[in-house]
């Protein structure tokens, strides 16, 4: 590490000065910045009591001034990092060592991907980044974790980071980039014939059902209205025995926080909410997260959650939807099978050199997974037509 640089780990995001986020993060980013991660973490959803324990990493220089910032969590389980590791755990166990507690920089329930290693303008970046690296790896020694994780990284990040000695892993999320069609008419031009009108048997079954829809931006929601938009997002963790982590109260101080740039979508029968799908926006992207209904409405799903974030890129110039992890049903709609990496820091060599062998052969089938799902995608190979 840098002679003129000393690392030190906070036990909170409220406790790093907003003007230190506001230097370092990307301007514009829905999660990387001091409103999402102090909300998760005053709510209890990344809090110790669920598992998450905060402990970011500030690299300072000599003159006082924070140059670098790497988001940090202890983690006592595998829940909300997207990382998939619980054959791992699993693994330990059977070999009889321990695998919690791990370390995780990632965005806490969020599998989006984006700078990890913050780095402010004007200073020799690769330096800080290895800092924050090294001062990531201590600190996996001092608390006796099995591991540092770092969910989602630039390509420019996880180049550094595998330089440093992490292994990198791969999966496919499914993503929607605008081909330049101008309107969802123009974008349906650009699906083969059958795929088209089952795009808009789908839209039209929705629109005939009664149902209306309305797009609100978080801070066109009241706070009163959340408890049950809330309860919808519940019922669909709930249905899949999973836990849903952000309450009622969580949802209202980020609308308030983030306003324009969290998006919700709601369908309403008889003014009632029947569904919802809670999303995110940066400058270019839209950014897919949750999603809850109730009763049985056909098609409700790939309305709220594909079609009308298609349309709202198409009519706000977002150029990228990223729709939340996994999905084969997305490709049908265009979503494109996409590549993405994660890095990890293994303390024990033996086991470090075990699970290498492993991320080599299933780099080899994630990247051949990809390339046959993209055989299913709907569009045309002759050019776009309005017809139909």
């Amino acid at each position: 590490m840098p002679a003129n640089l000393s690392l030190s780990s906070i036990p909170s995001a409220s406790a790093i000065p907003r003007q230190v986020w506001l230097r370092l993060c990307p301007a514009g980013d829905p999660f990387l910045n001091a409103d999402y991660l102090t909300i998760l973490e005053t709510h209890g959803a990344a809090a110790a009591a669920a598992g998450w324990t905060p402990c970011h990493l500030l690299a300072t220089a000599a003159n006082g001034q924070v140059v670098g910032l790497l988001p940090l969590y202890g983690k006592r389980h595998s829940h909300g990092d997207f990382i998939y590791d619980w054959a791992w755990a699993a693994a330990w166990r059977q070999l009889g060592r321990p695998y919690y507690p791990k370390l995780m920089s990632c965005l806490p329930h969020t599998p989006v991907g984006g700078p990890r290693l913050l780095v402010a303008d004007g200073v020799p970046a690769t330096a800080v980044r290895q800092a924050l690296v090294a001062g990531a790896k201590a600190l996996v020694g001092r608390l006796g974790a099995s591991s540092w994780h770092v969910a989602l990284p630039t390509d420019d990040e996880a180049e550094l980071l595998q330089g440093e000695g992490l292994l990198l892993s791969h999966d496919v999320q499914f993503h929607w980039l605008d081909p330049g069609c101008g309107d969802f008419d123009g974008y349906l031009a650009t699906f083969s014939a059958a795929k088209r009108r089952k795009v808009r048997a789908e839209r039209r079954r929705v629109a005939e059902s009664g149902l209306t829809i309305e797009t609100r931006h978080g801070d066109q929601v009241e706070p009163a209205e959340w408890p049950l938009l809330r309860a919808l997002y519940a019922s669909t963790f709930e249905r899949f025995n999973n836990h849903a982590a952000f309450s009622a109260d969580c949802f209202a101080d980020l609308a308030v926080a983030l306003g324009r740039r969290m998006v919700v979508f709601i369908a309403r029968a008889q003014r009632a909410p029947v569904a919802v799908a809670i999303c995110f926006r940066s400058d270019q992207a839209l950014f897919g997260r949750y999603w809850g209904c109730s009763g049985n409405h056909p098609g409700l799903h790939f309305e709220l959650c594909f079609h009308q974030g298609i349309d709202y890129c198409l009519r706000h110039g977002l150029r990228r939807f990223e729709p939340g992890a996994g999905g084969e049903h997305k490709l049908a709609r265009g979503f494109q099978p996409t590549l993405v990496r994660s890095a990890h820091w293994i303390a024990d060599p033996g086991m470090r050199q075990m699970l290498a062998r492993h991320l080599t052969a299933q780099k080899e089938s994630v990247v051949g997974y990809r390339d046959e799902a993209a055989t299913h995608l709907p569009f045309r190979r002759d050019g776009p037509r309005r017809e139909d």
